[in-house]
């Protein structure tokens, strides 16, 4: 348990931080699942519009610091790729 006033500000920072990124990985999460969802049902179309909307999203969160730089882009990468393979 934090005892100076110092720990238990840098407690409360701590807390407040997990929530902002918790909520900035979910939306992430739903963007990328509707690229998914949208390369499952196999209409490219859709799932290039999906990957257009969920790019800057990853891209924020690697700004943010909720994701790092190589991770984002792998998982465009992929993602990109698959799409491309689609049609």
């Amino acid at each position: 348990m934090a005892n100076s006033p110092q720990s238990k500000k840098r407690a409360r920072q701590n807390e407040r931080r997990f929530q902002i990124n918790k909520a900035r990985r979910s939306r992430i999460r739903t963007y990328l699942r509707k690229v998914e969802e949208a390369i499952a049902s196999g209409d490219k179309d859709a799932a290039a519009t999906a990957l257009k909307a969920a790019q800057p999203e990853l891209m924020r969160g690697v700004t943010r610091g909720v994701y790092h730089k190589n991770t984002a882009a792998r998982k465009m990468s992929r993602l990109s790729s698959r799409v491309k393979a689609l049609g």
